[in-house]
């Protein structure tokens, strides 16, 4: 039996990083590794469906846990670029 659950704080960093256009700025492994080191900050909330998120939700919730998001990605970003070879770091500059 496969069961169909997600953790909560990943769908929102997919959210985020496509609305910030991350996605398409950065290439595929760096936006790996960006949501792995960022998801890895936070807690797991693990859900079933995403609509009973939005309809059963609280709103003062969601919007503690994107500014948790925010907060690790910003750290995320962080720790990422001070471990990019200088190359690789101006590459991206030039780029975003």
């Amino acid at each position: 039996m496969q069961l169909e659950i997600r953790n909560y704080y990943e769908v929102m960093l997919m959210e985020i990083l496509a609305e910030e256009g991350l996605m398409d700025e950065l290439p595929g492994d760096y936006v790996a590794d960006l949501a792995c080191i960022t998801l890895n900050q936070l807690p797991v909330r693990y859900i079933h469906h995403l609509v009973d998120t939005y309809f059963y939700g609280d709103y003062q919730e969601q919007d503690r846990m994107r500014n948790e998001i925010y907060q690790a990605l910003e750290k995320s970003r962080a720790f990422l670029k001070s471990k990019l070879p200088p190359k690789l770091e101006t590459d991206q500059q030039a780029q975003g």
